[in-house]
């Protein structure tokens, strides 16, 4: 079977790739979230646009405040310091896409352990089933229990007063 590719492992390497790919969204949207923060208090604070780092910063806002620009009105709170609620409302919904995406890389993390395992018992079954050893645990270290089927044995005869004999111990 070496060098075929099996519908398993298709699926894990799909969920493999949309996981890396939520944690690059996860990570843009997080930078983009901080970039927020970052010119809504020197806005707020009323920061001198002219110096250098200030700039970059707003010109990052810039980019990131783009679909959100002119959905409310700035409040002016004293000299250069401005309130600006569009930033406000762009950090709730930038908030609430880091939190889908938390929970997409969660579901995905435990469908692709979920697949791992899978495979690990499938594996340890066909090695109990060919009577070879198998390590007994995956590779997040969740041991592996094989079901056994029941051996045939000689049944045990009815113990005097009806009650049935105690299970054999294994």
């Amino acid at each position: 079977m070496t060098g075929q590719s099996t519908p398993h492992d298709a699926k894990t390497t799909t969920v493999w790739i949309a996981r890396a790919i939520s944690y690059v969204v996860y990570a843009f949207i997080l930078v983009s979230e901080l970039l927020l923060l970052q010119g809504f208090l020197l806005r707020l604070f009323g920061a001198d646009p002219s110096a250098g780092y200030t700039q970059w910063a707003y010109n990052s806002l810039d980019r990131v405040m783009e679909p959100f620009r002119g959905i409310f009105q700035p409040v002016e709170v004293y000299g250069d310091a401005v309130l600006d609620t569009s930033i406000l409302f762009a950090m709730v919904i930038y908030g609430i896409a880091l939190l889908l995406m938390q929970s997409l890389i969660g579901w995905l993390t435990n469908k692709l352990h979920r697949l791992e395992r899978n495979l690990e018992l499938q594996n340890a079954m066909d090695a109990a089933n060919a009577n070879q050893p198998y390590p007994g645990v995956t590779s997040d270290g969740t041991p592996v229990i094989v079901p056994t089927t029941p051996t045939a044995t000689t049944p045990i005869p009815p113990q005097p007063g009806g009650t049935p004999p105690p299970p054999p111990a294994r």
